[in-house]
């Protein structure tokens, strides 16, 4: 469902909210509130937001790798291994 279809004014979610909440557990889509015709705050169930502030998390470990990469931060994986393999050893 497309979020345009989903924009309802603020006293529609004062006046409908369990049915609101309803809505959003069964669509996962969110819903985008007005006030005085103007979109003042999207709501959606807890799922999907725990979903997209993971997914979140996730891009930014990707950009972070991704920099360091470009920066030449990075150690190969047969040298990496080999210094875990000596610290391994010398804790034994």
């Amino acid at each position: 469902m497309k979020p345009s279809l989903q924009i309802k004014p603020l006293s529609y979610l004062k006046a409908h909210a369990p049915e609101v909440i309803r809505q959003l557990n069964e669509r996962k889509q969110p819903m985008i509130i007005t006030q005085n015709g103007e979109a003042k705050l999207v709501v959606q169930d807890i799922k999907s937001y725990e979903e997209n502030e993971e997914t979140l998390a996730l891009l930014k470990i990707l950009a972070l790798g991704d920099g360091q990469i470009k920066q030449g931060m990075v150690t190969p994986a047969k040298a990496a291994t080999h210094h875990i393999r000596q610290r391994r050893k010398q804790r034994i």
